[in-house]
Formats: structure tokens, C-alpha cells, sequence
């Protein structure tokens, strides 16, 4: 089974446009990403798919691996692009504004597909419980449920599910938005056409759902910083002096 992992990457961000090239410690958010990925040694490649010359170079510069892209919509339509004539079974897209993510949850995704012998699972991706208010509010922050088996049911940007009678038993669950994809799942992704939910809460792994894809969700205790607004990153840096 070939593993590779793709970091999407694109410059101007809607809330935070040009963060991947901010200043996290001495290198940019998305370099940190890049080294932080290839140094977990769990993939056969890694490379940054981007549709700016900026990030390329960046990438280059410092002896990392990119490829050039047409601008997309979705993550996963720009890595379905630069992954479709590479050999390879299991795609993980690693988002280039996680640069905490680390070994363990990544690992923990790719065993998923070497236990799923028939072969039903389309994607895997990452949850983590959420216990403070505000956060659970925060429409940046994608909520997810899901069966007694732990496949997704629903992703929303509003709190889910709702606590019509407060009860201490009710779990939040905040979607960490990386993934790993069948290569064949990911190619199909890229053929269907948006539907009304995917549109309406700017969630692309709905898209799956709404198609009757199956996404097994991991629970992990992994504590990272996803850099969407200007406030993460100094969020992020302050970590970054912590572990230092």
C-alpha cells in the first residue's frame, strides 16, 4: 500500500490572506508544516500542491517538494489534481495551516484503510472532544456527529447536536480537518457537482455525505492551533515559545 501526504496550499485565504508565509518562530507556517510532515517518516512522499508561485518557491527554496496547480474551490479538488497521475492507494491531505499536527493521529488515520479489508471506507479524518462554551459556539470551528461506529452523520458550523435539555451526557465533537482518501474516492470527489449542504455551510467533506460516502471519524486527544484568523497566530507563536 503506497502512502503519500498532500498539503494544499493556497495564498490568499479569505479571513487571513498570505498566512501561510507569516513568520511562525524562524520559518513560514506552511514550511513549518511541510518539515513537521516529512519528519513523521509515515509517508512514501510529500509535497505542498499550491496555486501560488510564492508558496512554491518557498517550498523549493528550502529543499521541500510542490506542485503547481489550477485554482480550486476545494482542498481536495486542488490534491485530486496533483495526485491524479501519481501512484498511489491512500492520499492524506494535511492542511498547511496545522503546523502542530503530529505523528500519532496521523498514523492512526492511515491504519484505518489497512484494517478495512472490504475496502467500504471512502475517507478517515480526525475529531476531538470540545468542552468550552465559546468554542463550541465559534462558527470557525466545524462540529461533527456521528453513529455508534464512529462514521460521520453530519458536519455543520452550528452547534451540533443541539441541547434542547441540558444534560452533562452530551458530547461536542470540533472536525480537525485533515484527511486521508482512497485515491479512488478522492478522483470521484472531483466529478460531483455541489449540493444545497455542502453550499450552504462551506464544508467540503459534506459533499461525501451527501453522495453516500462513508467517512470514519478518529478521536484524538491531539491539541493543535488551526491558523484561520490573525488571532491564531499569535495563539500559535505563543505555543511555539512554550515548547521551546
Amino acid at each position: 500500500m503506497k502512502i503519500i501526504a498532500v498539503i494544499p496550499a493556497r495564498f490568499e485565504a479569505t479571513r487571513f490572506p498570505g498566512k501561510l508565509m507569516e513568520i511562525l518562530g524562524n520559518k513560514t507556517v506552511i514550511s513549518t508544516t511541510y518539515e513537521n510532515v516529512v519528519a513523521t517518516k509515515l509517508f512514501d512522499e510529500v509535497f505542498v500542491a499550491t496555486d501560488s508561485q510564492i508558496i512554491l518557491k518557498e517550498i523549493e527554496k528550502n529543499g521541500g517538494k510542490a506542485v503547481f496547480t489550477q485554482k480550486h474551490e476545494t482542498g481536495s479538488d486542488r490534491i485530486a489534481e496533483a495526485v491524479k497521475n501519481i501512484d498511489c492507494d491512500i492520499v492524506v491531505n494535511v492542511q498547511g495551516d496545522e503546523p502542530f499536527l503530529n505523528k500519532k493521529p496521523l498514523k492512526e488515520l492511515i491504519s484505518v484503510f489497512k484494517s478495512d479489508k472490504n475496502n467500504e471506507i471512502s475517507l478517515a479524518s480526525l475529531k476531538t472532544k470540545m468542552f468550552d462554551v465559546k468554542e463550541i459556539s465559534d462558527p470557525n470551528n466545524v462540529k461533527v456527529i456521528t453513529d455508534q461506529d464512529g462514521f460521520a452523520l453530519y458536519f455543520s458550523r452550528s452547534v451540533i447536536p443541539y441541547p434542547r435539555e441540558m444534560s452533562k451526557a452530551t458530547e461536542y465533537f470540533k472536525h480537525i480537518g485533515v484527511y486521508a482518501f482512497r485515491k479512488d474516492a478522492l478522483l470521484k470527489f472531483t466529478e460531483l457537482k455541489m449540493r444545497p449542504l455542502e453550499i450552504s455551510e462551506k464544508i467540503e467533506c459534506i459533499r461525501y455525505l451527501e453522495y453516500g460516502m462513508k467517512i470514519k471519524m478518529i478521536e484524538t486527544d491531539f491539541v493543535g492551533i488551526g491558523i484561520d484568523v490573525p488571532e491564531d497566530l499569535e495563539k500559535a507563536r505563543a505555543l511555539l515559545i512554550k515548547k521551546s
